[in-house]
């Protein structure tokens, strides 16, 4: 395996577990790159420098946020892992879109939707369609009325109970 900052064979491998996400950070350096960076002295000992490896981790210091309404800081949610009021994902932004774009692959919710609302929108959409369909027939547009009870047909096959 080759070093993270050089191409050098990595002797040093360091595994960092992160507890508020369930998961492990890992680098993999030469002794050179370690002994830059702090992470081994120079006289051969078993001790790591740890607080070096932590920064090393943490990547860019993010400044100190504090939400105005119930003042928790954003070094407190980093620990524990929970928000204390709905303003701190205001407050916090530019620091939780990182997060939650990396974790759910977006920073736009597109969960489920409860069935009576999803059979209120089918139904609200299926409406629809009919009233612009009677309408194309009353205006004798029949290539737009064909497409139109096409789409309601495919509506009512695909939004059929299984």
């Amino acid at each position: 395996m080759k070093c993270q900052f050089c191409d050098n064979l990595a002797t040093n491998h360091f595994t960092e577990i992160v507890k508020a996400t369930k998961s492990k950070r890992e680098m993999h350096l030469c002794e050179q790159c370690a002994r830059e960076h702090d992470l081994i002295p120079d006289q051969p000992t078993p001790h790591v420098n740890v607080k070096a490896l932590l920064g090393l981790f943490a990547g860019p210091p993010l400044p100190a946020l504090t939400c105005p309404a119930c003042g928790l800081q954003y070094g407190e949610f980093r620990a524990e892992g929970r928000l204390g009021c709905p303003e701190d994902y205001e407050a916090f932004r530019s620091a939780l879109e990182p997060l939650i774009e990396r974790i759910h692959r977006s920073v736009v919710h597109a969960g489920k939707m409860p069935q009576a609302v999803r059979r209120q929108a089918r139904e609200a959409d299926l409406r629809d369609l009919r009233e612009r369909l009677t309408a194309a027939v009353a205006a004798e547009r029949y290539e737009d009325a064909a497409r139109l009870r096409d789409l309601v047909r495919q509506k009512e096959a695909s939004d059929e109970p299984r």
